[in-house]
């Protein structure tokens, strides 16, 4: 598997909005459940496998120097779909639901879940997050 690639970064802050980039399931650093959902990877599994999506984004705000999470404002999920395969929200609600527990309400985000034919790595869901955000206050301030 290539690694990260020279012409992208993890996290852009500008105006106090935080764009990552989207993020594969991994577990140990080995993609979880490849291939499509509907076909090789079943609902359950495809609905945690966004969770973990989830996850890595979250660990990639806290990460960020200097950064505090207000709110989420967006995800986005694309779904390697069997060609018969319509529940691409359902495999979604896996990153909403880690997302609510991290951070309540602040965590309910606008949504879209998209089917495709292909993810990077043969991976079965790839998620991306848009944050409000501000300036972490340092300790002691």
């Amino acid at each position: 598997m290539a690694g990260p690639s020279p012409f992208v970064t993890p996290v852009v802050v500008h105006g106090g909005v935080a764009y990552l980039s989207g993020q594969l399931p991994r577990r140990d650093g080995t993609l979880a459940s490849p291939g499509k959902v509907g076909a090789e990877v079943d609902l359950p599994t495809a609905r945690e496998a966004a969770g973990l999506c989830a996850k890595a984004l979250l660990r990639a705000l806290e990460d960020t120097p200097g950064l505090r999470v207000e709110r989420i404002l967006k995800i986005t999920g694309f779904v390697a779909s069997a060609p018969d395969f319509t529940a691409q929200g359902a495999v979604l609600d896996g990153a909403s639901e880690v997302l609510l527990q991290a951070l309540g309400d602040n965590g309910r985000p606008a949504r879209s879940a998209v089917g495709v034919a292909q993810l990077p790595h043969g991976a079965c869901v790839e998620v991306e997050l848009v944050a409000a955000v501000t300036a972490a206050e340092s300790p002691g301030s």
